[in-house]
């Protein structure tokens, strides 16, 4: 509170209370959404598109751009979109200065941006600047050495070059900022594709020692600050076991037995890996050094705690079964399986399921050489019989054989033999298994033996051609985008079997996706030619969508014609009418009712009265949806009338066997309708005389009523036969 100058008191100014009532129209936020969406939606008319015709025009325009651009980076210099849409503007316009002037402004506003400098390096790139793009990367890299994205398009621009020392060069100044796990494995996989193993053994070695070293310092850091040393973060195993397997798989083994060595004694027994423990202990197996391996599985047993024992008990278990006197045990549980699997299938060789159960058993129990020993004695059973259905089961065997020895075993070259064997068994004079074919060349494919798989179905083509071969050759040539060989396997495929549409419109559209429209039209008239054809229906049709996709309708039309010269069918000419109706040219509606119209002249000779039927109501229908009244009565005029007729059974020696109603269509147009037509109109105008003779008189008795229904009988019956008779005549008028 205040006081005055005369001495009063002033009471503060009490704030006016607002009226929080509800507003009597609600506005809601689903209201404002709709409306802000409805506003987006108003169409805007496109500008109108402009057409440089000379040197000033080109200039002003270019000004103008220029203009706009440089206003709204003026107006927001730290928006690097617009930067980026001015330089790339200046690029399409091949104003490489300018473009790089652009670029170069955009660094001096943001030179931290990544975007940035990978799109001029890029552009650089495009337009074979290489000396400039290696100007950029190497700024780049200088100014951000911990953006990995400009030191793998550097690296991967000088190795695209040939330039191996210069790429080899800047991966070791990447390496001295000792980046991410990915990196190095980068470098090490560069050296591996130009079989530099030393360069790749080095880095291994400098990767590896300088997580030991970080780890060192850390620890260090850690003993300083009397923190707890459980939250390093330690080298990953996997690095140790990468470097391991690739000494190993290079053949130096005491080397790969050194580096698992150095990774126990670097973990030590506080942070001891399971994994590593693990390969190495699968590392000593596979070289066959049994005693090693139970060491090592013993020492993880002790060491480790045993809540993480469970893996390493389990591989320590399945190499006893194979190496140890665990094996001995296993036998003894499965003996009894074993001993019933030996002799069903000695009572029955045949019993190829029981060879199935009996090789999964042993495969399970991990004895290579059992279960090699089993599978040669199951595929000794060759079935007696030259039937297909018989050798089936027969051929899984070969099938699991391979595969087992390919996934299991990882043996190369064993796959190969047996897939071989299995050919060589086959008597393919009388049949042969296309699976086994596409089995060994997918086989030779995963051994990166292209030749080989190439061999492999040519000479099934050669010895036993099938469907199934011809496309899996074609299907393998596809995706190694070797479309010449394509076209001469379609070639070999359709003079195997000429009547395979599928075939011929595989061919086509193998031709058309490759752009070569006129060869694809070439092979479709080449299949309608044809003699035989187990599908002409679809292929007829294909040709017709090809030439309608292709925009060629005056070629359609005349495919439809020439189709209907060899069948009259309906749905033929319901098809050429909705295609009429469907091409955008003037006139199509009057079109598709000429072919209507030249339809229900054609088929009026068919003896199938339903075709014409469902023709004029095909008609009919497109008149009711896009003709008008007079159209619609010229088809209603030619709709035939439903008649309920008799005709006779006589059964397969001759004799009548009575009689049987119909239904049979009477278009106004048949000639020889008219006497039956006539004839309807008496009948039911004496059925109306009748029913009116009926109303009217009083039935006195029963026997006068019984007299007139007797009556009544044998006059409908003499109607009858007279029909019949009419009925007789016209068609033997017609026939």
């Amino acid at each position: 509170m205040e006081t005055g100058s005369d001495g009063k008191i002033k009471m503060p100014r009490v704030a006016k209370v607002k009226n929080k009532m509800p507003a009597p129209v609600q506005i809601t936020a689903e209201q404002l959404l709709r409306e802000a969406k409805e506003r987006e939606l108003e169409l805007v008319p496109p500008p109108p598109k402009q057409k440089i015709s000379d040197p000033d025009e080109l200039a002003a325009y270019r000004m103008r751009k220029r203009k706009a651009f440089e206003d709204n980076i003026r107006k927001n210099r730290s928006v690097m979109s617009n930067w980026i849409k001015y330089a790339q503007w200046e690029e399409s316009q091949k104003e490489l200065q300018r473009a790089r002037s652009v670029w170069e402004r955009a660094l001096d506003v943001d030179h931290r941006n990544i975007t940035v400098w990978l799109k001029y390096a890029e552009m650089e790139m495009r337009c074979r600047q290489v000396n400039h793009a290696r100007n950029i990367w190497d700024r780049a890299a200088m100014v951000l050495p911990r953006a990995n994205q400009f030191w793998y398009k550097y690296t991967y621009m000088e190795e695209m070059l040939g330039n191996i020392a210069g790429a080899r060069q800047v991966f070791e100044r990447w390496m001295e900022w000792e980046p991410e796990e990915q990196a190095w494995h980068s470098y090490i996989n560069f050296e591996l594709r130009y079989k530099e193993l030393d360069r790749a053994r080095t880095i291994y070695e400098r990767y590896i020692l300088a997580n030991m070293l970080i780890c060192a310092f850390l620890c260090q850091i850690c003993i300083s600050l009397d923190c707890c040393p459980l939250v390093l973060v330690h080298p990953e195993v996997k690095n140790w076991i990468k470097y391991a397997r690739f000494e190993e798989k290079n053949g130096y083994i005491n080397s790969a037995r050194s580096i698992y060595e150095r990774g126990i004694e670097f973990f030590g027994e506080d942070n001891i890996s399971e994994q590593l423990l693990a390969a190495f202990a699968k590392f000593e197996e596979s070289q066959r050094e049994h005693d090693r391996a139970r060491v090592v599985y013993k020492y993880a047993l002790d060491h480790l705690p045993k809540d993480q024992c469970e893996e390493i008990y389990k591989h320590y278990t399945i190499h006893e079964k194979k190496f140890g006197s665990r094996a001995a045990i296993e036998d003894v549980i499965v003996s009894k399986r074993r001993v019933k699997y030996e002799e069903e299938v000695n009572a029955n060789p045949m019993n190829y399921d029981a060879w199935f159960d009996y090789l999964r058993l042993l495969e399970s129990d991990g004895n290579l050489e059992q279960v090699r020993d089993t599978y040669e004695r199951a595929i000794a059973n060759v079935p007696p019989s030259q039937i297909k259905r018989h050798w089936r089961r027969y051929i899984y065997l070969w099938i699991n054989y391979a595969l087992y020895e390919e996934l299991e075993a990882k043996d190369p070259d064993r796959p190969r033999e047996v897939y071989k064997a299995c050919l060589e068994i086959i008597p393919h004079r009388k049949f042969t298994f296309a699976k086994i074919w596409l089995m060994l060349a997918q086989f030779e494919i995963r051994q990166k033996n292209l030749q080989g798989a190439r061999k492999v179905l040519g000479t099934a083509i050669g010895k036993c051609p099938k469907s199934k071969i011809f496309r899996g050759y074609i299907d393998l040539e596809l995706q190694l985008r070797e479309f010449d060989r394509c076209r001469l396997l379609y070639q070999k495929f359709l003079e195997f079997g000429p009547e395979n549409c599928t075939t011929w419109m595989k061919y086509a559209e193998l031709e058309t996706i490759l752009g070569d429209f006129e060869r694809a039209r070439a092979i479709l008239e080449l299949a309608i030619n044809q003699t035989r054809l187990d599908m002409p229906e679809v292929l007829w049709k294909a040709f017709i969508d090809f030439e309608v996709d292709q925009g060629e309708y005056d070629k359609a039309r005349n495919l439809y014609r020439r189709l209907l010269q060899r069948t009259q069918h309906v749905k033929v000419w319901i098809s050429f009418a909705k295609f009429e109706l469907t091409v955008p040219e003037e006139g199509a509606l009057d079109k598709a009712r000429a072919v209507y119209r030249s339809g229900n002249n054609k088929l009026k000779t068919s003896q199938d009265k339903e075709e014409r039927l469902v023709l004029l109501e095909a008609w009919q229908a497109l008149e009711e949806a896009a003709g008008d009244e007079t159209s619609a009565q010229e088809v209603e005029r030619q709709m035939p009338q439903k008649v309920k007729k008799r005709r006779k059974i006589q059964t397969e020696d001759g004799m009548d066997a009575g009689w049987e109603e119909y239904f049979d269509y009477i278009f106004p147009d048949e000639e020889s309708a008219k006497p039956n037509l006539k004839l309807l109109a008496l009948a039911k105008k004496w059925k109306e005389v009748k029913e009116k003779e009926e109303d009217t008189e009083e039935m006195d008795d029963d026997a006068e009523a019984g007299d007139s229904n007797k009556d009544k009988e044998t006059t409908e019956e003499n109607l009858d036969a007279d029909y019949s008779q009419d009925e007789d005549s016209s068609d033997e008028q017609s026939s």
